[in-house]
């Protein structure tokens, strides 16, 4: 169920490609993980008679792939927040399209405020006794576990490969890193990985300094990657028992502005012809800039079809994006979505009468 689409490996140019992790049923590398977790705590609560409530905090693709696939299973409810303003309009659509036992928040803040009330849910003792809480974020390992598969697969796909093999991922709350990570750490060749964010350099920062500042976070066009206090850097800096040298020889951070990456989607496109969306194109400016002084093998992972994006897209190739139609099936179901504050014990009471 998890892996019944395709996860192709695209040369772009030379030595450089496309890991397509866009093809699954929300077009969205969320796809894999959530999947997963929803198939294995469907398995696991048929025996049971009590109701498992996930929350879920989502800068834009992790709310519908969840959504996708929890959706329908019995004795599971699914609570997604979403800041208000600060997703793409086929995301919130696919986020809002769903009923069954699908319930969307839009919260006026941030994806950080989001976060922060699924945490304080998570630790509120009283609520816990009441409802039973489980996450599918990332800060889940048991969504996060599962991508490292495709780290393993396109490894695979590299044959006769003599180079050393580089990941760049595009990096906002580091679970899809951290998953790669996870897959070196017990084994798998991978030289190095680029954390290339956009101008939510938290992360990068730290590598240069070791020290690491969460900050609010800033608006941009990669919206899934505006992370201003990543979850899971926690997960990094204990595989690496804290240390900043250690780690800065496996990671390598970088970021850059919306105007970089717009100039990007543009120039790939005329150069290439291939469609770059926001958070791949930076995934792709962190290899390139990796790559000006290392010889290897370059990965970057796109996350999520252009088409999500198509406006930001369309601006810089000045042509149609094609949209799947499985994106497509969502621009009719119209928005049902409930509006909440940043105030935690407004979201524990809705919690609690739900």
């Amino acid at each position: 169920e998890t892996l019944s689409f395709d996860i192709p490996l695209v040369e772009v140019e030379k030595d450089i490609y496309s890991l397509e992790l866009f093809h699954g049923p929300t077009c969205a590398f969320k796809d894999v993980g959530a999947r997963f977790m929803a198939q294995c705590l469907g398995y696991f609560t048929k025996e049971t008679k009590d109701k498992i409530t996930i929350l879920v905090a989502t800068s834009g693709d992790t709310g519908s792939a969840v959504a996708s696939g929890f959706y329908g299973i019995e004795g599971i409810d699914v609570v997604i927040l979403y800041p208000a303003g600060k997703v793409s309009e086929i995301q919130e659509m696919q986020l809002t399209g769903m009923d069954k036992n699908i319930t969307a928040l839009k919260v006026d803040g941030t994806f950080d405020d989001c976060q922060n009330l699924v945490k304080s849910a998570f630790m509120d003792l009283e609520l816990k006794e009441k409802i039973n809480l489980s996450s599918a974020n990332s800060i889940n390992i048991a969504r996060l576990i599962p991508q490292s598969f495709y780290y393993f697969h396109a490894i695979s796909q590299l044959n006769g490969n003599n180079k050393p093999v580089v990941f760049s991922v595009p990096s906002g709350n580091y679970g899809n890193i951290t998953a790669g990570l996870l897959g070196k750490s017990i084994g798998l060749n991978i030289d190095k990985f680029v954390a290339s964010s956009n101008v939510n350099k938290i992360v990068p920062d730290y590598l240069e300094t070791g020290n690491f500042f969460p900050k609010p976070s800033i608006e941009t066009i990669s919206n899934a990657m505006d992370v201003g206090d990543p979850s899971n850097f926690a997960r990094i800096l204990a595989l690496y028992n804290h240390n900043h040298e250690n780690i800065k020889k496996d990671i390598y951070g970088c970021h850059f502005t919306d105007d970089e990456t717009r100039s990007t989607i543009k120039s790939i496109s005329e150069k290439t012809g291939y469609i770059l969306d926001p958070h791949g194109a930076v995934g792709y400016l962190g290899l390139k800039k990796y790559l000006q002084n290392n010889n290897a093998l370059g990965i970057f992972l796109e996350t999520a079809h252009p088409g999500k994006f198509a406006e930001t897209v369309q601006n810089e190739i000045k042509s149609e994006v094609g949209i799947p139609v499985r994106l497509k099936e969502y621009l009719t179901k119209g928005k049902k979505y409930i509006e909440m504050n940043t105030d935690y014990e407004t979201f524990k009471e809705y919690l609690l009468d739900k």
